[in-house]
């Protein structure tokens, strides 16, 4: 598959709010302009997201804010790695105003304020410092922009409605708190991660999709990060496989092969091709499901460790204890 890089701002809808084919192809940085996705047009297709997830030593730390034009849902998810104890919250809102979304992912603020769950993202110098509460427990967390930080921006068409911009944004050096009831965690620098999954789009009716996402070091000690994907880019031209070695995002355009067992989603997860070869040997899986009129879906979201190669074409990057996860999606909306 040959993926066309783009190198300049482009806008992802015309002026008819359609697909913009020039816009067909990834991108090292957001230059993808989606201020087009603003639920005026197509309306019940339009899905806005922001989905952030921290890894530290001794906790997973998760928030989802979305405005899915049906309504406003926002989630925040603590987990206790020691433990496996979960303090968490969901809910939803007709208003519009509930979750406030920027049109591009660094262009502002972003909020949720739905009962008693609050979230906020806030771009500061340095990198996004993002916040959630929830009843019990809340995290204050810095996800930090190392220099010429490299991100993976791929756009998706299905056809000339239908069509997603997702950014990738994996192995973010992490620092800040964690509380728990009246007991404090810190989430260390140099031991914990961040990664963004950012997505504007208008989506089919069904949809079925893998995602899988790892960060640390490599065997010699620089930061790298996994970020793969299948069956939702099929036949679109595109995939959202890559790997980051530094700074530096190395595109994998080929669809890799999947091989996992959806009876037992707690054994191995082997992604592989394309010069990669990743085994994630999970210890949690994070099922949900879940069905109001509008949506139906189900999640077995597995986290655990990435062990395996990458060759590059320049040399065979070895990896051990990645922390991450991969999981299996399905969902009506």
């Amino acid at each position: 598959m040959i993926e066309k890089e783009l190198t300049s701002p482009v806008v992802l809808t015309t002026a008819e709010g359609k697909f913009n084919k020039a816009a067909h192809g990834w991108a090292r940085q957001p230059i993808v302009d989606t201020t087009g996705i603003d639920g005026t047009t197509f309306t019940g297709k339009n899905r806005r997201w922001e989905y952030w997830l921290v890894m530290t030593p001794t906790h997973l730390l998760a928030f989802s804010i979305a405005n899915i034009d049906y309504f406003a849902p926002a989630s925040v998810w603590i987990f206790d790695r020691r433990t496996q104890k979960v303090v968490e919250a969901a809910a939803r809102a007709k208003e519009e105003d509930a979750v406030k979304l920027p049109s591009n992912v660094e262009d502002g603020p972003a909020s949720a304020d739905i009962g008693d769950i609050h979230v906020n993202i806030d771009q500061v110098p340095g990198g996004t410092r993002i916040r959630a509460s929830i009843p019990g427990a809340s995290f204050d967390v810095m996800a930090h922009m190392p220099e010429g930080h490299e991100r993976l921006a791929v756009v998706v068409p299905w056809d000339d409605v239908l069509f997603q911009y997702t950014v990738k944004d994996i192995s973010r050096p992490a620092e800040g708190t964690v509380t728990i009831g009246d007991e404090t965690f810190p989430v260390p620098k140099g031991e914990s991660w961040a990664m963004l999954d950012h997505g504007r789009g208008r989506w089919p009716s069904n949809v079925h999709w893998n995602w899988g996402a790892g960060s640390g070091k490599d065997t010699k000690g620089r930061t790298i990060g996994l970020q793969v994907g299948d069956k939702w880019t099929d036949g679109t031209g595109s995939t959202e496989n890559s790997f980051l070695l530094g700074t530096k995002v190395f595109k994998i355009s080929e669809k890799l092969t999947w091989d996992y067992s959806m009876e037992d989603p707690m054994k191995p997860w082997h992604v592989h091709g394309a010069g990669l070869d990743a085994v994630l040997t999970p210890y949690y899986d994070k099922a949900s499901a879940y069905e109001t009129p509008e949506v139906t879906t189900r999640t077995d979201q597995c986290f655990g460790y990435w062990k395996g190669t990458f060759d590059n074409g320049e040399e065979v990057i070895e990896f051990d204890n990645l922390d991450g996860f991969a999981e299996d999606v399905t969902k009506k909306w």
